[in-house]
């Protein structure tokens, strides 16, 4: 007994002393970021800053981006659209920065961290606002899934980031017991990251954030719909960069279009994009010219599947959060409703009630539950999927509200809607929508929900929700995706040390968690000796040059003697190899010699 107490003492004073170590705040500067254009922009009268998009010609064709909020169309200015030139020489000044930045260390790297997130908790409301400006999401959507997911990243990569990226020891197998294995983490060199518009403030970051903690640099073309935003975001970074020694030019966000994203794509060393399967598949042949990884994270259809064992009440809720966060512009939103009959009577009425509650209009400029649609004409869009299932045979059941629309933005806006009786021979429940709109069906058996919600042709996330934890777990193991919430929606967004990603045309690869942070890095297999230099590798003497007569005998046996299924067969097989290192060898290839 007396041994142990010194030991529990220690444990005991080491534990007090990483709980008064947490009690130190840490030395954190703060940064100055300017926001004078974004807060100048936000006192201009609306009346004389109204946008009206250009007829007879492109943006394209005037090399500029041009940007408004698609709330009430007030204009916002224009950022140019870089040419492939320009793009190659902002892709050389970020490989310049980065051999630099490669021999930076983790404490530098965690500083960089700690001084984005200081910056995030204290300006929530400006980050907030101007995404909500440049997309129509309301505050609170912002909140969800700007601020926190981002918070929650830079936490995760504080705690756990360096652990994932030192070298990783594995087992070296029967053959090689006298090395050493282990995998290291190098960085790529310049990461291409192409982002869309739904998510402008995390889309930028989450990419950022992973490319820069493990040693590479970055260059971000954000979407020609959320450049606005995209581009005072760049300015937190690169004040948070500046305050901790980096070199400049390492993360880099340009503007432009298609000929922008295909100059990047052909000058990096790996791409990451977020945005639809058609761009998707457009990159992977581009990548292909240079074979660089690609990372692609695409569009989504994902089942929300409502068994008969649940709280009606608690999951319509969830569900309705699902169908219309973001105004819309879902993420890995829900866009397929399955419910068991037995309840589906009960659950659109519950749906029902609170969809007639929510009002949609310009989220800053009242107390609305959705804002705008970022995209230009896709209420046309929206609209065209809502009719096709009407033609054939499905119906509204409710419609939320609109507040006060100006009248040059009334298109930019789509009423929560709630669909019933419908099937999949409707575009509703096949294409994505990326819009308020919650098509409902009903199912039987497990068996049936399965089927249909791997009648896709994606395969993004999947939510299944039943009174029996187990059942739920059953069928979301069946769902072909890459990503299942159990009994909750969107709850792997929060868990930042998970792998994000899809299956089929939602894309592959993934980016967050581990899997995500190492798909930045060079994965270099090292094999060292163990004890050197006191044993070393000697070719053994039968298959040494010229090789022995005997010699494929020799290894015959030696596969025996550290392979072989039976304990005995494989002494029998280790006496004979040791014999045969001891003898004298036979003449190389003497037979054959003497044929």
């Amino acid at each position: 007994m007396a041994f142990w107490w010194p030991l529990l003492v220690l444990a005991l004073a080491y534990v007090i002393c990483r709980f008064l170590f947490k009690l130190i705040p840490p030395n954190v500067p703060s940064i100055d970021v300017d926001a004078s254009d974004v807060l100048e922009d936000a006192n201009q009268t609306q009346e004389n800053y109204i946008y009206i998009p250009p007829r007879g010609r492109t943006q394209q064709a005037d090399r500029k981006v041009q940007c408004y909020e698609p709330a009430n169309m007030k204009y916002l200015g224009f950022y140019p659209a870089l040419t492939p030139a320009e793009v190659k020489e902002r892709v050389v000044q970020a490989r310049n920065a980065q051999k630099i930045w490669a021999k930076s260390s983790f404490k530098q790297r965690r500083q960089f961290l700690r001084i984005l997130l200081n910056y995030i908790i204290k300006h929530q409301q400006l980050i907030c606002e101007v995404s909500s400006r440049d997309t129509g999401k309301t505050m609170v959507d912002a909140s969800l899934g700007e601020i926190m997911t981002t918070c929650e990243k830079i936490t995760w990569l504080l705690s756990e980031g360096e652990r994932w990226l030192k070298p990783e020891y594995r087992s070296s197998g029967r053959s090689m017991i006298h090395k050493k294995s282990k995998v290291e983490f190098h960085p790529l060199g310049v990461i291409g990251a192409i982002v869309s518009w739904n998510y402008p403030f995390h889309n930028i970051f989450n990419p950022m954030l992973a490319a820069v903690f493990s040693g590479n640099s970055i260059v971000i073309k954000v979407s020609e719909h959320a450049s606005w935003s995209g581009c005072f975001y760049f300015q937190i970074i690169q004040s948070a960069l500046a305050a901790v020694g980096a070199p400049e030019n390492l993360v880099e966000v340009i503007t432009g279009f298609a000929e922008t994203g295909e100059a990047l794509v052909s000058s990096v060393d790996k791409v990451i994009f977020v945005g639809s399967p058609g761009v998707g598949k457009m990159i992977m042949r581009n990548a292909a010219d240079t074979l660089i990884p690609v990372t692609l994270e695409l569009g989504g259809k994902d089942a929300f599947i409502v068994c008969e064992d649940v709280d009606v009440d608690h999951v319509a809720h969830i569900a309705v959060r699902a169908a219309l966060q973001s105004s819309g512009q879902n993420c890995a939103g829900a866009e397929r409703f399955y419910v068991h009959r037995e309840i589906y009577s009960s659950f659109v009425n519950a749906v029902a009630k609170i969809v007639k509650s929510v009002t949609a209009g310009p989220p800053l400029a009242g107390k609305y539950d959705m804002g705008a649609l970022c995209l230009q004409e896709h209420s046309e869009k929206l609209e065209s999927l809502v009719n096709d299932a009407l033609e054939k045979g499905a119906e509204i059941l409710t419609r939320g509200s609109f507040g006060n629309i100006g009248e040059g933005a009334v298109d930019q806006f789509f009423p929560p809607t709630v669909i019933v009786n419908v099937n999949h021979t409707m575009k509703l429940m096949q294409e994505e929508a990326f819009g308020p709109i919650m098509p409902i069906m009903k199912f039987s058996t497990d068996e049936e929900v399965v089927k249909l919600a791997n009648d896709s042709k994606y395969g993004l996330g999947c939510a299944v929700f039943s009174g029996s934890q187990h059942r739920a777990k059953v069928i979301a193991s069946q769902i072909h995706c890459g990503v299942a919430a159990i009994n909750d929606f969107a709850s792997n967004y929060m868990c930042q040390s998970l792998p994000f990603g899809g299956v089929k045309d939602s894309g592959f690869g993934r980016f967050a968690g581990v899997e995500g942070l190492r798909a930045c890095c060079l994965v270099k297999s090292v094999v060292e000796d163990r004890w050197w230099p006191f044993i070393k590798t000697k070719i053994p003497k039968p298959i040494q040059y010229p090789v022995a007569g005997n010699g494929f005998e020799f290894q015959e046996l030696l596969v025996e003697a550290l392979y072989g299924l039976n304990i005995w067969d494989q002494l029998r097989a280790l006496v004979k190899v040791l014999k045969m290192l001891t003898e004298q060898n036979p003449p190389a290839n003497s037979n054959r010699r003497n044929d």
